[in-house]
């Protein structure tokens, strides 16, 4: 489900620069003529502290007892969302190729948590943080993120809800448009790809 928030998100898009036009190999491995580099929209403490408060809004009737993010991309937002809802953050991180719950963090056996990102394509770094947070015990009661770019079509059997959707190409890379034309490739992601 996609909320129709009262905050300017497209134009705060293009005011930041987050929007990028170019030739870009995604966290996913896909390739795509644009990316949304979030980092640059979350850039002013306000603006991530508005759109923070309209994820909560969203998942207020859930009972959420924490929020926990995959570091980079879901880091600002996460915390954002956790202090809105004034509840815990945490964050899981990559060790060795594999999603972990490092830095002391813990989770209890039956904690209600919401995994929070900035951008859902694929939804696999939001799938692996999901398995990790159940092996900890946890239940994940809701996915939430400021953009979605799946097009409608989620991979989570929890609610997920996002501030805007936008649908912008993408290719395998022995599809690719912008491959075959020889453009030069761009990989801005935090998770490192072939």
């Amino acid at each position: 489900m996609t909320a129709e928030p009262s905050l300017p998100l497209e134009s705060w898009l293009a005011e930041s620069g987050a929007l990028k036009k170019g030739h870009f190999q995604l966290s996913s491995g896909l390739h795509s003529p644009a990316y949304v580099q979030c980092a640059l929209l979350l850039e002013h403490p306000s603006r991530a502290s508005r759109l923070g408060a309209e994820i909560a809004r969203e998942l207020a009737d859930l009972d959420v007892h924490s929020v926990v993010s995959p570091a980079m991309g879901g880091l600002i937002i996460g915390y954002e969302v956790a202090s809105a809802l004034g509840r815990p953050f945490r964050f899981v991180e990559r060790q060795d190729g594999r999603m972990t719950l490092r830095r002391g963090f813990a989770l209890a056996p039956g904690e209600r948590i919401a995994i929070v990102e900035d951008v859902v394509t694929t939804g696999k770094s939001t799938l692996e943080a999901i398995e990790l947070t159940r092996e900890h015990g946890a239940e994940v009661c809701a996915v939430a993120s400021i953009l979605d770019r799946t097009g409608g079509d989620h991979p989570f059997a929890v609610p997920f809800v996002s501030l805007f959707s936008l649908v912008l190409p993408t290719y395998s890379k022995a599809e690719c448009p912008l491959c075959q034309a020889g453009q030069a490739l761009d990989k801005p992601g935090s998770r490192p790809v072939p």
